[in-house]
């Protein structure tokens, strides 16, 4: 319903949901150069759902309609994704969970429950938006038909599945030596990559105001992580304006987390 590089920029409103996330449920205090960051990302945002707004009309691929809910759709995931990302650095920290043993209980939980949402999206018609002959929302019969008939699928499937693995241990891994909003920021910067090898394929056509959003998307991401402190540690007339308490250490992020756990206590 949308593009690949659209999709990308637009998870970038992860950063905004998750840094919200963690103020309230893990007791995080933002700097004031975060809460700017996280303003200049839904600045980045406005441009990138306007480039899409205007591609739309130039795009026999997309209808307009489907761009504009495509996005909505991306965005309304992305808060999804951010209670995840919370949630993971809450029990990581308080529990000491392995980053292997969370990615192996997170992936048995996943395969059960969706193998049993399989069932009844085998019967639920969604007309259009669908892509399989029988116009359901997910036809598991029609995929396995697929695989028998190109066994090449199986390739990509297993491909797919490694580097997933390997994606989600990493991620965790680094939410539980720095923090979420850290593992935002870097999975943000694969966009790059897809959006130069999107054109490059042909599969996307230049639009000026994308260049623009992707802009403004890395300045809020580099200012919510604080990209921004060596260089104004640099210059002597601006280094007063650094706080030192603008990245919560190890032992403050934890006892944060103490904090958020006796409040959730609290409110139980």
């Amino acid at each position: 319903m949308t593009s690949a590089s659209s999709f990308q920029m637009l998870r970038g409103a992860v950063i905004i949901f998750t840094g919200l996330l963690s103020v309230a449920f893990l007791g995080r205090r933002l700097a004031p150069s975060q809460w700017l960051g996280i303003f200049i990302t839904i600045l980045g945002l406005v441009i990138v759902g306007l480039a899409d707004f205007f591609s739309g009309h130039r795009d026999d691929s997309h209808k307009l309609s489907e761009v504009i809910t495509g996005d909505l759709l991306i965005i309304m995931a992305q808060v999804i994704v951010s209670v995840q990302m919370v949630l993971e650095e809450k029990f990581v920290y308080r529990h000491d969970v392995h980053p292997l043993r969370a990615v192996g209980t997170e992936g048995f939980f996943g395969f059960f429950i969706l193998s049993l949402l399989l069932i009844p999206m085998y019967f639920i018609p969604v007309g259009d938006f669908a892509n399989n002959p029988r116009q359901v929302l997910e036809d598991a019969l029609d995929a396995f038909c697929q695989i028998g008939h190109q066994p090449l699928i199986i390739l990509a499937l297993l491909g797919n599945t490694v580097s997933i693995a390997f994606f989600n241990f990493a991620g965790i891994s680094v939410t539980k030596e720095i923090s979420a909003t850290t593992r935002m920021v870097l999975d943000s910067l694969r966009t790059l990559v897809i959006w130069v090898v999107s054109m490059a394929l042909g599969w996307e056509v230049f639009h000026g105001l994308q260049v623009l959003g992707f802009l403004v998307l890395l300045l809020g991401a580099g200012l919510y992580n604080g990209l921004h402190r060596p260089l104004l540690l640099r210059i002597s007339c601006c280094a007063r304006f650094v706080s030192a308490d603008e990245e919560s250490s190890p032992g403050e992020r934890e006892r944060l987390l103490n904090a958020g756990r006796v409040q959730g206590s609290d409110e139980s």
